[in-house]
């Protein structure tokens, strides 16, 4: 695939760079040794302790469940839709070339990319806000304090320690990843017991590597579904046209005079992200010029992102975005199956809380003793653990009637 010029961004952007190029910046989390983890354990001989960070996320039966877990359009509506584990990698593929090009430790913002999602629970955002009502009572659900939980606690694979005892600096980008985490979140709740070793500073800003993750979900979000969109027959390249960002793009693609629409869009969507990343990386370099910065810590204590999109591409993004929430999430075909999602998520919550043996024996066997709140908070760790499918399958075991979910 040819390398577009792209003014700012090194010419060879898709090549390895040299030992010399590829140290990070004194700006950068891994410029540093680690601030350590939960658990001591010794340093891993072969990998930094970011890459064994990304490795453990890869490995944890979260992530995989991620492959049957939905990001727009349910697992069986189709093939070729995204899945929040094929969206995850795709952030960690723009969070990589972001971080390369800045200088910042790539293995940490890939393992936070990575992660981000590890706490959704099935269906996506209709099931997250079906968990977060029935659970009202008892501190309500968010999937990023969930994720927390995940790589802290709920994970169980190892000898010694609970969750996946990732590194400071990981759990502290996780946390953060959407930037300061105000007292009375859901997150701040979640981190108490990491604080008790070591302070998140979850006032402050996260580190580059943190805010890259963050912006590279927005590029892979905004693109992938556009395509997913036109994909489902809910938008058209014609739609497209009249939008920011993908107008100018559709002019391009016309030029090329490319062969019929699938090629049409997958240059549409390869010339956007590539806009995008050219623009952020163009606008980061320049505020680390103004700032500065002699470590990490600086880039917390900035008073504002340092990793960030221009003002006039940030408003364009915000203006894409309102086109695909009215014209694809809010689509009464996406909506109608959201809300027979929510009820799929919202009734086994409801019969596991009314009768715990009807879940499993492992997680019926745990709920023995607990208190109605740590019984609603293990039942809400059980379903937000599930697939699609099998919540699914789940409510056909114990309901007489299923809604379908096309």
């Amino acid at each position: 695939m040819d390398k577009p010029a792209i003014p700012g961004v090194s010419a060879d952007y898709g090549a390895r760079l040299s030992p010399g190029e590829r140290a990070p910046a004194a700006y950068s989390a891994g410029a540093i040794p680690s601030r350590g983890r939960f658990t001591a354990e010794p340093e891993c001989a072969t990998r930094s302790p970011f890459q064994r960070d990304r490795d453990r996320i890869l490995h944890s039966t979260a992530f995989r469940r991620l492959t049957h877990k939905t990001q727009v359009f349910v697992f069986h509506e189709g093939d070729h839709y995204r899945t929040r584990l094929t969206h995850s990698l795709e952030v960690a593929q723009i969070a990589r070339t972001v971080a390369r090009q800045l200088r910042l430790d790539e293995d940490l913002a890939e393992a936070i990319a990575l992660a981000h999602d590890l706490g959704h629970p099935p269906f996506g955002h209709a099931g997250e806000r079906a968990l977060d009502r029935a659970m009202q009572a008892y501190g309500g659900f968010d999937h990023n304090a969930q994720s927390l939980r995940v790589v802290t606690t709920l994970e169980r694979k190892y000898a010694h320690f609970d969750g996946l005892n990732l590194a400071w600096e990981t759990i502290e980008g996780l946390a953060k990843h959407n930037g300061p985490v105000p007292e009375d979140s859901a997150v701040t709740k979640v981190a108490q017991r990491l604080e008790q070793w070591r302070s998140l500073a979850l006032s402050s800003l996260p580190s580059a590597e943190a805010q890259v993750a963050a912006l590279a979900d927005d590029i892979a979000y905004v693109t992938h579904d556009i395509d997913d969109g036109l994909r489902a027959h809910l938008i058209t390249l014609e739609d497209l046209r009249r939008q920011p960002l993908a107008g100018a793009a559709m002019e391009k693609v016309r030029d090329l005079g490319a062969s019929g629409e699938a090629r049409s869009v997958y240059e549409l969507t390869r010339r956007l992200i590539t806009e995008m990343i050219a623009d952020l990386v163009m606008e980061t370099r320049a505020r680390l010029a103004a700032l500065a910065p002699q470590s990490p810590d600086d880039i917390r204590g900035a008073g504002r992102a340092i990793v960030s999109f221009s003002d006039g591409l940030a408003a364009d993004v915000v203006r894409l975005k309102a086109f695909l929430f009215e014209r694809v999430y809010r689509h009464e075909r996406v909506m109608r199956v959201m809300r027979n999602a929510e009820s799929v998520v919202g009734d086994l919550f409801d019969r596991y809380f009314a009768d715990p043996a009807s879940m499993v024996a492992e997680w019926y066997a745990t709920s023995q003793g607990l208190d109605e709140r740590r019984r609603a908070r293990l039942i809400g760790d059980f379903v937000a653990g599930m697939t699609d499918r099998y919540a699914i399958e789940e409510h056909r075991r114990l309901f007489d009637a299923t809604p379908v979910l096309r």
